[in-house]
């Protein structure tokens, strides 16, 4: 285990790696074993051999008091000759826990959201696990600075929906909970698959234009907890679409809430 990574290590050098973040509350990880699965998924995934449970839980142990944040970085360390890799990796682990509060606002009020130009790259293969090469997302995120937008959706190649930069996305349309399909690319959060496992919740391909007959719309992740939306923008930020708040926006919150151990809204 380390604290940093060495500079020729295949993380910083191709992204040849995995991260996850894990919310703290007093020390203790929420989603644990959600994070974990997810994990061993990206490793198989990748060829990396999978950490041993008690080192990636080591962190736990100098975790402050309060709400933190654990990111966990996997490499598989360094060796092999350019991209071709080493034949029987040592995987790196390294880690930083930093303090966190919640953006109560975006729970209570809701947030404004707008569509991205950026496209996701079609990557079975890499689909659902949450890589080390972010750069889609990174200028995914780049395309606006308004502080009064929260979140940017993005779709794939095809232009089906897929996710929000950093967080998954869902919506209630007549009557039924659905959520973007990610066979093909995006991160499947593990906020959403607790919410899977309890809530009947369809995994559907759409188009952006679903967004426009939703009755409601969340974006969501393990940290941060759910947001509805008020106000979905187009790219050039012309609004498309508004919602008020209502019990069907906090029906799905209190649930995503309650697996967080966040406080329910009014």
């Amino acid at each position: 285990m380390t604290s940093s990574l060495p500079i020729e290590d295949r993380g910083l050098a191709y992204g040849d790696g995995l991260f996850e973040t894990v919310l703290l509350n007093d020390g203790q990880p929420r989603l644990w074993d959600e994070h974990l699965a997810r994990l061993a998924q990206g490793c198989h995934a990748l060829g990396i051999p999978v950490p041993a449970e008690h080192d990636l839980a080591a962190p736990l142990v100098e975790a402050p008091r309060g709400l933190a944040v654990l990111k966990l970085v996997v490499t598989r360390g360094s060796g092999g000759r350019g991209y071709c890799p080493p034949r029987d990796p040592e995987p790196r682990l390294a880690w930083q826990v930093t303090a966190f509060s919640p953006a109560v606002d975006a729970w209570r009020q809701g947030v404004r959201v707008r569509h991205c130009r950026l496209r996701l790259g079609i990557q079975p293969l890499l689909a659902g696990i949450k890589h080390l090469g972010r750069l889609e997302n990174v200028l995914a995120r780049a395309e606006w600075s308004d502080p009064e937008v929260a979140e940017g959706l993005v779709c794939d190649s095809d232009g089906v929906l897929v996710e929000a930069t950093a967080m998954n996305l869902f919506w209630q349309r007549n009557g039924r909970l659905e959520t973007p399909r990610l066979d093909r690319c995006g991160v499947a959060g593990t906020l959403r698959a607790a919410l899977l496992e309890r809530l009947a919740i369809d995994e559907v391909a759409a188009k952006p234009e679903a967004l426009l007959d939703a009755e409601a719309v969340w974006v969501g992740n393990s940290v941060q907890g759910l947001w509805p939306l008020v106000r979905l923008d187009d790219s050039d930020g012309h609004m498309l679409a508004s919602w008020r708040l209502g019990k069907m926006h906090r029906a799905l919150q209190a649930e995503a809430h309650g697996l967080l151990g966040y406080p329910m809204m009014d």
